[in-house]
Order: structure tokens, then C-alpha cells, then sequence
């Protein structure tokens, strides 16, 4: 159970970066490609996932025996996240979860500002970091920690700064309106500023 947790988590993880990254970084040329889009992303993760089942052995060679209590955090991380992401997921909708506004200009979406929406501007990456972490903490494969973190890097540093500046083109003043009212990006603030 752990390292099939473990190994679908490490070859499904690459998805994330591997579509948003060039979806965010080129949102016209994406446009142009329509339907195409979504076809792309397959040729980039399909060898990598191959490579990282090639090397699965390897890859869940290193772990940590953590103690019991730390694999319940774990396991409650990874509850935790997922509720979040299906949360997120009823909040924006399936189309917005992969970008169909952004292939696509002529479906028309809003900012969404309840919820979990409402303390950060952007839980599903939160949500993806917990369950992460969670799965990391649970299983204790080393491989799957670096995930965590190579994904908590790439969101708070490429990919939702990539995704603000497209979503500030699209909406406008009602995204600086929302960035005012739910200032904390990615990790809800305890205190008011």
C-alpha cells in the first residue's frame, strides 16, 4: 500500500508542472492550439511517468521509518487535502480545475471568493502541498518528501505568479479587488496584518 501511494504519487505529480508551467507561460500560443492543448502534456508526462516506473525500485529506496504518530499526521495531511481539493475542485468546477478558460476565452468564469477561496487565493495548491506532505509523512519515501517539495517551490514560485499575472489580464480591477480582500496567497494568515 505504501508504495503504490508512493509510486502513483511520484508519477503523477509531473502533470502539474508540466501543463501549467507552459499553459501559463504561453496562454496565446495554447489558445491557438484549442483542443491541442490538452493532448501536449501527454507527450511530456507519458515518458516521464515511464522513466519514473523504470526506476521505481530505486526511487523508494530511501526511506524514513518514522514513528507512528508522525505517519497519522501524515495520513490526516493527506484527508485534509483531499478535502480541500474536492472542495476546490465543487467551488471552480471541473472545466476551470484544467484550465478550460484559459484554452479557451469564450468560457467565461468568475472569481470565486467563498469558501476556502476566502482565506487563500489559491487552496488547490494547498491542497496539493498537504497531500503532498501527507503522503510523505505516511509513507516515509524520501523521493516523495523531494516531491513536496520540488511541488511547494515550483507553485509558489513559477506557477501561481504565472497564473496571477493571467488572471490579473483577464479580470482586471475585480482581481486586484479580490488580491486586497484575500491577501494571503498560499498559506492562510493566523492574524490580520
Amino acid at each position: 500500500m505504501n508504495k503504490f501511494l508512493a509510486i502513483a504519487t511520484l508519477m503523477f505529480w509531473p502533470v502539474i508542472p508540466l501543463f501549467w508551467i507552459p499553459l501559463h507561460s504561453s496562454i496565446g500560443l495554447f489558445r491557438r492550439l484549442g483542443f491541442f492543448t490538452y493532448i501536449i502534456p501527454g507527450f511530456t508526462w507519458i515518458p516521464v511517468a515511464y522513466l519514473i516506473w523504470i526506476y521505481r525500485e530505486f526511487l523508494l529506496k530511501f526511506a524514513i521509518k518514522f514513528p507512528v504518530y508522525v505517519n497519522i499526521a501524515g495520513l490526516f495531511l493527506l484527508i485534509l487535502g483531499i478535502i480541500l481539493q474536492i472542495w476546490t475542485i465543487k467551488l471552480l468546477g471541473p472545466g476551470t480545475i484544467i484550465g478550460l478558460p484559459e484554452v479557451f476565452p469564450k468560457i467565461k468564469n468568475k472569481i470565486i471568493d467563498k469558501g476556502p477561496f476566502s482565506i487563500v487565493r489559491h487552496p488547490t495548491y494547498l491542497a496539493h502541498t498537504l497531500m503532498f506532505s501527507g503522503i510523505f509523512l505516511f509513507t516515509g519515501f524520501l523521493s516523495v518528501g523531494l516531491v513536496a517539495l520540488l511541488d511547494f517551490f515550483a507553485v509558489n514560485l513559477i506557477i501561481i505568479p504565472l497564473e496571477e499575472k493571467e488572471m490579473l489580464k483577464r479580470f482586471g480591477k475585480a482581481y486586484i479587488e479580490y488580491y486586497k480582500k484575500v491577501p494571503a496567497r498560499f498559506i492562510p494568515r493566523v492574524f490580520n496584518p
